[in-house]
C-alpha cells in the first residue's frame, strides 16, 4: 500500500457505535411496501427527504416528507435527470462519523447526516422486455443518481444503512424501532446485496446494448454473426434451495435468469407433486427443449438427459402411447415432455397400472385430464406436473457451460431443419413416403448425447444408442434396444460414419434407410457398403454433436 493511501486510511476499524438514524433519504421506482416503511420511520422519529414521484406518493398518503430540492437549494431539472446529485446529499451519506474532520466539514456547510438510504432503480429490465421498446425509451430508463446513491451508502456501510429492495424493509424497520439504529451485521449484509443489485443493473444495460450494437470483431465470425459478446455479464437470482444436487452429498440451488423471456422450467408453474430435485430440473429442461423442436403433436420420454422414447402423431394421445412403448423398461420413473396440451386420452393411458413417471412438462393440462391424474393416489402424492404455456419456436441464443477457470459459450443448436440441403448419395433412391420419417429421425438424433444413433419407425423411437465412445457401439446398442423393430426402421447418426462397419450392422438388422451428415474421408466406402445392401442413404451436411 502506498504512503498516500496509508495516510488516508481509517485508523480505527473497531468502531462499534451504531449511528442513530434521524434522517432518511428515500427515492424508489418500486413503491411496494413504501407506505408501511415510511409510516414506521416517521413513528420512530425519522425525518424523510425525497424527490419526484416518491415525494408525491408520500404526500398523497399524508406522510410527512421534505423536498430534497429545498434542502440542497438546487432544483430538480432536465425532466428529473438531475435530482439528488449534490454534495449536501452525498456528503451526508458518506460522512465517517468517527472522524472529527468529516464532522467539522458537515457543520461548516450545514450538511445533515443521512444514515438511512432507501433506493431502488429505474425499471430498465422491465422496459426492455416490452416487445416494441425503442432504444431512446431504454436509454431513459438508465438510472444515474440511483446507482450513485446506492454505491455511496454501501461504501459507507459502517455508518449508513442501504435498502435496495422492499424485502429488506421489515428487518430494517424492526431494528430502528428497537434502538433507533441498525446493527453493523445487518448493514454489512445490505451492503453486499446493494453491490449485487447495481452489478446486475449495469450488466442488464451492457447486455442489452451489446445486442443492439454488437462489436465489430464478432461480426467477422460466420457462425456467431454478432451473437456472442466480447464481454459476458451474467446475473442470476436464487429462486430456491434444492434438497441436494446430483447426489445427496452435493448442495444445490436453482437460479432465475431474470430478464430472460419465453417459457422455461425455471418459470414453469407446478400443479402437483413433490419438490423438484436437481436431476428432475435437468431432465425437465431437456424434455422441454427436445419436444418444442418437433412441429407436430409429440411426446418425449427422458432418462438421464437422453430420450428413451419419443413419438410424433396427429393425436397427442397416440404420441404418448408410442413414446412410452419405445423402451418400456427405461420409461419407468422417466420424465415426459409434451408440446401440446395433455388431453384426457393421454391421461387415461398414463394411468394404466404398471406405468410410472417422475414428472411431466406440458403447455397445459386439460382440466379433466388433470382431475383424472390426481384421482390416482400414486400420481397425486408423487408426480410433478409442470405447465409452461405456449411453446414458440426457439431462436438461437448463447448457451453457456462452465469449465474449470472459465466458460464455453456457443449458440444453441435450434436452427430449423432444411431438407433442401440434403443429398441422396446412394444409387438406391429414397422413397418419397419416407420424408416425414426422415425429418423425425433427424430431429431426434440431434437431441441425443454423442456418439448418437437413433432408430425410428412410424415417427416413433424404437432404439437409441447414446454417449458411447465409438459410433459402432452406439449402432449396436440401438439395434439391441429395438430388437425385431429394427427391421424396416430409419437409422439416424449425429455425425459421419468413420468406417462402413456401422452400415454392415444396420443392414444385418434390416434397417431400411440411413441419414447422416457425411464428411468422412471414407464416405465412398460407406456409400459403397450401402449400395451393396440396397440401402438408401442421405447426407444432410449438418453435424449435431451433443456433448
Amino acid at each position: 500500500m502506498s504512503a498516500s493511501v496509508m495516510a488516508h486510511a481509517e485508523p480505527d476499524h473497531s468502531v462499534s457505535a451504531d449511528p442513530l438514524i434521524k434522517q432518511a433519504l428515500i427515492s424508489v421506482s418500486d413503491k411496494s411496501g413504501l407506505e408501511e416503511l415510511a409510516r414506521g420511520l416517521v413513528a420512530a422519529g425519522v425525518t424523510i427527504y425525497s424527490t419526484g414521484g416518491t415525494a408525491k406518493f408520500l404526500q398523497q398518503h399524508l406522510i410527512p416528507v421534505r423536498d430534497v430540492a429545498q434542502y440542497t437549494g438546487f432544483p430538480e431539472m432536465m425532466d428529473g435527470r438531475v435530482k439528488t446529485l449534490h454534495p449536501k446529499i452525498f456528503a451526508g451519506i458518506l460522512c465517517r462519523h468517527h472522524r472529527a474532520d468529516d464532522l467539522a466539514s458537515m457543520d461548516e456547510h450545514g450538511i445533515l447526516p443521512f444514515a438511512l438510504v432507501v433506493v431502488n432503480l429505474y425499471p430498465f429490465e422491465e422496459t426492455i422486455r416490452q416487445p416494441e421498446v425503442t432504444i431512446p425509451a431504454a436509454v431513459e430508463q438508465i438510472d444515474i443518481g440511483g446507482p450513485s446513491l446506492v454505491r455511496a451508502a454501501a461504501k459507507n456501510h459502517r455508518f449508513t444503512t442501504i435498502c435496495t429492495s422492499p424485502k429488506q424493509y421489515s428487518q430494517v424497520l424492526s431494528e430502528i424501532r428497537g434502538n433507533g439504529s441498525t446493527t453493523l451485521k445487518l448493514r454489512q449484509r445490505l451492503m453486499t446485496e446493494a453491490f449485487a443489485h447495481t452489478a446486475a443493473y449495469d450488466a442488464a444495460i451492457s447486455n442489452y446494448f451489446q445486442q443492439q450494437w454488437p462489436a465489430e470483431e464478432t461480426k467477422t465470425t460466420a457462425a456467431t454473426a454478432g451473437v456472442l459478446p466480447n464481454t459476458l455479464h451474467l446475473t442470476y437470482y436464487k429462486q430456491a434451495e434444492l434438497r441436494y444436487g446430483e447426489n445427496p452429498h452435493q448442495s444445490a440451488a436453482v437460479y432465475d435468469g431474470g430478464g430472460q423471456s419465453g417459457p422455461s422450467i425455471v418459470t414453469a408453474r407446478q400443479l402437483n407433486g413433490k419438490e423438484l430435485s436437481y436431476n428432475n430440473i435437468l431432465d425437465l429442461d431437456a424434455a422441454f427443449n427436445m419436444v418444442r423442436l418437433l412441429p407436430d403433436p409429440a411426446v418425449v420420454v427422458l432418462k438421464h438427459n437422453n430420450p428413451c422414447g419419443a413419438a410424433a402423431n396427429h393425436a397427442i394421445s397416440e404420441a404418448t402411447r408410442l413414446a412410452m412403448e419405445g423402451d418400456p423398461v427405461s420409461a419407468f420413473g422417466s420424465i415426459l415432455g409434451f408440446n401440446r396440451t395433455m388431453d384426457v386420452a393421454s391421461a387415461q393411458y398414463l394411468c394404466t397400472p404398471g406405468l410410472f413417471v417422475e414428472a411431466i412438462v406440458a403447455p397445459e393440462f386439460e382440466p379433466a385430464a388433470l382431475e383424472l391424474l390426481l384421482s390416482v393416489p400414486k400420481w397425486k402424492s408423487n408426480v410433478r406436473l409442470m405447465t409452461l404455456g405456449p411453446m414458440p419456436v426457439p431462436q438461437p441464443e448463447p448457451q453457456i457451460r462452465q469449465i474449470t477457470g472459465g466458460l464455453l459459450v456457443q449458440q444453441t443448436d435450434v436452427l430449423p431443419i432444411d431438407p433442401a440441403t440434403w443429398e441422396t448419395v446412394t444409387t438406391t433412391p429414397i422413397d418419397e413416403s419416407l420424408r416425414s420419417e426422415l425429418l423425425f429421425a433427424w430431429a431426434m438424433v440431434r437431441q441425443v448425447k454423442s456418439n448418437a444413433i437413433t432408430l425410428s419407425q412410424d415417427r416413433a423411437l424404437v432404439g437409441v444408442g447414446a454417449g458411447q465412445m465409438s459410433r459402432v457401439d452406439s449402432v449396436r446398442i440401438a439395434i439391441e434396444k429395438a430388437g425385431l423393430r429394427a427391421a424396416g426402421s430409419i437409422l439416424a447418426s449425429d455425425a459421419f460414419f468413420p468406417f462402413p462397419d456401422s452400415v454392415e450392422q444396420a443392414a444385418a438388422a434390416g434397417v431400411r434407410a440411413l441419414i447422416q451428415p457425411g464428411g468422412s474421408r471414407r464416405d465412398e466406402e460407406v456409400i459403397a457398403a450401402c449400395n451393396r445392401h440396397g440401402m438408401p442413404m442421405i447426407f444432410t451436411k449438418t453435424r449435431h454433436f451433443k456433448h
